[in-house]
């Protein structure tokens, strides 16, 4: 194999060295519980303070606001459930979109079968949610409103700020799922009206298993995990002070070069939905073009078939993605690609392709001079490629 080239950083990325420096000493030289009430434990417990410190600036919220998490998963999870079993007296409507992670959509499904309504908001085919829909779809018994900041299949952003509005002047509490934008975009809880917001660290180069959820100071919310005082009483459970440590400094690092890292990004991004579009016929850009993630480049390739693209695309050293990496073991087409409005042929030949930092425009042309190549090869051996073609001269 010549190359090796990572292009699936919406599943997760690498942990950067600073990163793991930041981490180790919480393995070793100070492993210490943060709970314990001795000197030693007391530094530990000041480390995870200072993480809180640090991701909160990034948000532009209060340090007791920030709830820790095994991840962005739990962190929807709990947003959700929390508020339905808190706020059950008050309402039982919760809004939400038919494009979310299946952290958010699964977690509905539960509460429909406990008797929550849930209405699942279409979006236009750019993956947008109208407002006036929104709008719309809310009753007095609305409770909350799920809507993600940024789509981890296709990379369109949402209104987040005019959403959040709508769900305040009509006293509904708003949670946002912001695991692929958090540290990629600019995101203030104050001025976009978010009440509630979920992340994970192994998004922006740090460790796996840690996430965190904002909850605003006054939110009614149920206790996650019962059983200690942890996380203010909300989550019990030792805290996880080596991945929290890591969180916090992958923080650090995202918020100082956000704007740089964004530039680099959107850049390359350009360049390959530019190429892939004009040198791959019969091809589809998901999401929208211009509000959409840095990084995120997601196509739809007609006559061929997702999984042999990934396959044929690993044998060559470029690694992607055909949908999120949830739901990559599935054989059923992406729910948000059939929510823009993608046929289910079509829907099936889907890729995506999520660049970082580290990527280059070598390896921009290279990932494209691959798929050429790869389509090319599948499309020939294609019976409907060869209808259509015969249909179409």
């Amino acid at each position: 194999m010549e190359k090796m080239i990572y292009m699936d950083n919406a599943a997760t990325t690498r942990v950067l060295p600073e990163v793991l420096e930041a981490m180790l000493p919480y393995y070793r030289e100070d492993f210490y519980n943060p709970s314990s009430a001795y000197g030693k434990a007391g530094e530990v417990a000041a480390a995870v303070s200072k993480a809180k410190e640090t991701i909160a600036k990034v948000i532009n919220c209060k340090d007791e606001e920030i709830f820790f998490t095994a991840g962005g998963s739990e962190s929807d999870n709990w947003a959700i459930k929390g508020v339905a079993d808190s706020l059950k007296k008050k309402g039982n409507h919760i809004i939400t979109t038919k494009i979310e992670h299946h952290a958010v959509l699964h977690t509905c499904e539960y509460l429909e079968k406990r008797g929550y309504d849930v209405t699942y908001l279409p979006v236009d085919e750019k993956g947008c949610v109208d407002l006036s829909e929104l709008e719309k779809a809310i009753r007095p018994e609305t409770i909350l409103i799920s809507v993600m900041f940024a789509n981890n299949e296709i990379g369109t952003l949402q209104p987040v700020e005019e959403i959040g509005r709508i769900a305040h002047s009509h006293g509904i509490l708003f949670h946002t799922d912001a695991v692929q934008a958090f540290g990629h975009v600019q995101i203030d809880v104050e001025k976009m009206n978010i009440d509630m917001l979920s992340a994970s660290a192994h998004k922006i180069n740090g460790p796996k298993g840690v996430g965190f959820l904002y909850i605003r100071k006054g939110v009614r919310f149920s206790n996650l995990i019962h059983g200690g005082a942890q996380e203010d009483g909300r989550r019990a459970g030792t805290v996880n002070a080596p991945g929290i440590a890591g969180f916090g400094r992958a923080a650090e690092i995202a918020l100082s070069r956000m704007e740089e890292r964004a530039g680099h990004e959107s850049a390359l991004r350009d360049r390959l939905i530019k190429r892939v579009l004009e040198e791959i016929p019969h091809t589809l850009l998901n999401g929208d073009p211009e509000k959409r993630l840095s990084n995120n480049a997601s196509f739809c390739f007609r006559f061929i078939e997702g999984e042999s693209l990934l396959i044929m695309l690993d044998q060559k050293g470029v690694m992607g993605s055909s949908g999120s990496a949830c739901t990559s073991g599935s054989l059923d087409p992406s729910h948000v690609l059939l929510a823009i409005g993608r046929p289910h042929e079509i829907a099936h030949g889907s890729l995506r392709l999520t660049i970082s930092e580290d990527t280059t425009a070598e390896d921009i042309d290279y990932t494209v001079d691959v798929l050429k190549e790869i389509i090319d090869r599948l499309r020939s051996m294609s019976p409907l490629y060869e209808d259509f073609v015969k249909k179409n001269g």
